[in-house]
């Protein structure tokens, strides 16, 4: 496993995730479901184990050469598996060689990647919420069995898995069709919190004849979009920075002569378009975060207005502020005025401030504010 393949965005990962299915490949999904104490990721993380090694990271390397050994049983059953990982104490300085220093107990479920997950990733490419409920351990008689599923008479077995969708409201299974009321009523509730917050956690619900199903629900959620106004030099650094942090990136340019794909390889999308045509060009939503900074004034006061006008939660204004007072000035003498919740979702001078001023201080600074 190379560090680029260890470092990639989960934006990243979950596209591997969709490219493998498209491939018939025989990926194994690994997904941290519970974690007692502390550790490097939280439940949810994600990393896909196939031939090639892995992508994605769950730790900071401290188990993903064991995880590729087990990842290769699971391959080689076509079953799930769940692994649990206890790195603290001496023991795991004893099985896991010294410097480990998650310091938590660290359980994970080994999935073969097929047909049932495609859902999940066509979701989060249509930039909808959505929350995977997977089955980690289903009980009958209320007494809590340990067989993880097992019994296939059970309500559930391991690794079986629905879908709960916060714009529809109901819970489907992976093949579309709908969900027995039980337990779909009792999960819809936590996976939809869930789904909102893109968290995950394991929810345990009990039926109304004492049979307990322990399910992991795992809240994907659409990732935002970072709407970068601008072509100079240094709106590359907050692209770059922007797709590591799971942003997908639009730059917008408003004059031809630029190869945009070639400047900004790490940018979603490209759009040449003029200032007064945004609306057109643009689909901007409560997810859509927006970074002006062309650099013209005109420019940018005509992108800015469109924005504020708009359900952007984030507009950031390269510039002083007396640079935005000068605009309100030009708004107000064409009759153009602004309701305080309007103005309440711009950022100028944009950027935190961490004190640096090298381009790439200054896209921290621009990407750390703009984080969702």
């Amino acid at each position: 496993m190379t560090e680029s393949n260890w470092s990639v965005p989960e934006t990243e990962v979950v596209q591997r995730v969709h490219d493998h299915l498209d491939a018939d490949g025989t990926g194994v999904l690994a997904t941290i479901v519970d974690v007692e104490g502390s550790a490097y990721r939280r439940p949810g993380a994600k990393m896909l184990l196939d031939d090639d090694g892995g992508v994605g990271s769950i730790t900071a390397g401290c188990i993903e050469d064991d995880l590729l050994a087990a990842a290769e049983s699971v391959r080689e059953s076509g079953r799930p598996d769940r692994v649990t990982y206890d790195l603290m104490g001496d023991d795991a300085d004893d099985v896991w060689g010294l410097g480990v220093g998650c310091n938590g107990v660290i359980d994970i479920l080994l999935e073969p990647l097929d047909e049932t997950y495609r859902p999940a990733v066509e979701a989060f490419d249509d930039g909808r919420d959505v929350a995977v409920l997977t089955v980690l351990s289903a009980d009958e008689t209320g007494h809590g069995s340990d067989d993880d599923g097992a019994n296939p008479d059970a309500p559930g077995r391991l690794g079986d898995r629905a879908y709960y969708y916060p714009d529809e409201g109901r819970v489907r299974l992976a093949d579309g069709s709908p969900a027995r009321a039980w337990p779909a009523e009792a999960l819809s509730e936590p996976a939809a919190d869930l789904a909102e917050r893109g968290s995950a956690d394991v929810v345990t619900v009990e039926g109304p004849d004492g049979q307990t199903l322990t399910v992991f629900v795992d809240g994907i959620a659409a990732p935002a979009d970072l709407v970068v106004f601008g072509t100079g030099h240094d709106v590359g650094p907050v692209v770059e920075l922007a797709e590591r942090n799971d942003f997908r990136i639009t730059v917008v340019g408003f004059r031809g002569a630029v190869d945009l794909e070639s400047r900004f390889p790490e940018a979603h999308r490209t759009v040449t378009t003029s200032p007064g045509t945004v609306d057109d060009a643009l689909d901007i939503d409560h997810r859509t975060h927006a970074v002006v900074m062309t650099h013209n004034f005109v420019d940018d006061r005509l992108a800015v207005e469109t924005l504020l006008r708009s359900d952007a939660p984030y507009v950031g204004l390269m510039g002083p502020r007396e640079r935005f007072d000068e605009m309100l000035e030009a708004f107000d003498d064409e009759g153009t005025t602004f309701a305080e919740s309007e103005l309440a979702s711009l950022y100028t001078p944009v950027g935190l401030d961490l004190g640096g001023g090298s381009p790439y201080q200054i896209a921290h600074s621009i990407v750390g504010e703009a984080l969702p």
